[in-house]
């Protein structure tokens, strides 16, 4: 188990300030931190072959980290990062690479598809990408223990939102038993959607085929077919949603967030994967990412949530950020940088006594 407490651990140089300018030249939001001397380490997944709608997201973990040294480094609940120590590897221009020409044919095939055609004809480029996938899943998987393994904590950047079950089948070999609370528009329980194994709508049917994972908490969603809905309904709780609908309602009658947010908490295990797509945002908040839609949480609404399952006594071990995409400006990168801030320091904070 890392010890977070002891953030004297990491030397840092004589001449950082975190007062000061974020320098580009130096790790994730300006930190002078190393893989070898950070305590939570950021993996980056380029990846958006299966995406069905807008594209971008593979240039997402990009974005992020080069919005990250814009942002100011004091976090209200007293988390000091630069001391425990984050950073994140470099994106891999090998996975970018092959992404990149996967996703030329997967578009083609989704295009076909929409305009009528038999996926009969598309069984290679089909069998081809959900290779590339499985091969996909593999690399991450074998990362994140390496850095499980050697004591450290580890998030993903992604990427659609299939980047992350790597790392999902990476702590399945340490934990025996945890709970994802998930933050999203889509429930995402889609059986090999389109035809793709590994699709972005489907991370949580593969996710829920992993016997560690005992609870899935869904939170925000408010975009799903008759088939998801009937899966969650007939869970036997295994899947829990907190429809945008539903938590609107409760807010219009005078219910409290807090209230809500406790109840949500309480639902999680003792030990909780976070996975957060980017669209289970309000979308003036994130305009570019694949599938916005409208609704959704604020800003200070997931800051709270993350706040009070960081408090809860329950520890974080994982997460995963997906579906930022730049677009046009620097804000979905901006935004993202957030989030992906709040939820590093909900980590670390949940392996602190509360």
């Amino acid at each position: 188990m890392v010890n977070f407490a002891s953030a004297d651990s990491q030397t840092l140089p004589p001449d950082y300030d975190p007062n000061g300018v974020g320098s580009k030249t130096a790790n994730i939001f300006g930190l002078p931190s190393t893989i070898d001397s950070a305590k939570v380490v950021i993996i980056p997944v380029p990846w958006e072959v299966t995406v069905s709608y807008g594209a971008g997201t593979a240039r997402g973990p990009a974005a992020v980290v080069d919005a990250s040294t814009q942002l100011d480094l004091y976090d209200p609940e007293g988390t000091r990062i630069w001391e425990v120590g984050v950073a994140a590897q470099d994106v891999s221009t090998e996975w970018l690479d092959r992404n990149d020409a996967l996703r030329t044919k997967a578009a083609e095939y989704i295009s076909a598809l929409e305009q009528g055609e038999s996926p009969d004809a598309w069984t290679e480029t089909i069998a081809e990408i959900n290779q590339a996938s499985t091969e996909l899943n593999s690399w991450l998987e074998a990362e994140a223990t390496k850095l499980l393994m050697s004591g450290k904590k580890v998030g993903v950047l992604g990427g659609d939102h299939s980047s992350p079950l790597g790392l999902m089948q990476a702590l399945a070999k340490i934990y025996d038993d945890f709970s994802i609370l998930h933050i999203d528009a889509h429930a995402d329980l889609r059986i090999a959607y389109e035809g793709f194994q590994y699709s972005h709508a489907s991370i949580m049917d593969n996710a829920l085929k992993l016997p560690e994972i005992s609870r899935l908490v869904q939170v925000g969603i408010r975009d799903l077919a008759p088939m998801e809905a009937d899966c969650i309904k007939n869970s036997d709780d295994r899947v829990l949603a907190y429809y945008d609908w539903t938590l609107k309602e409760r807010l219009y009658t005078g219910q409290t967030w807090h209230l809500i947010c406790e109840e949500i908490v309480a639902a999680l295990s003792d030990s909780v994967y976070v996975s957060f797509d980017i669209d289970g945002l309000d979308p003036s908040l994130c305009p570019h990412t694949g599938t916005p839609v409208p609704g959704g949480l604020q800003f200070s609404e997931v800051a709270y949530l993350l706040k009070r399952l960081a408090r809860s006594g329950k520890q974080i071990i994982g997460f995963d950020l997906c579906e930022v995409a730049p677009g046009t400006s620097d804000w979905n990168g901006n935004v993202g940088a957030r989030v992906l801030y709040r939820l590093i320091s909900a980590m670390i904070q949940s392996q602190q006594h509360y």
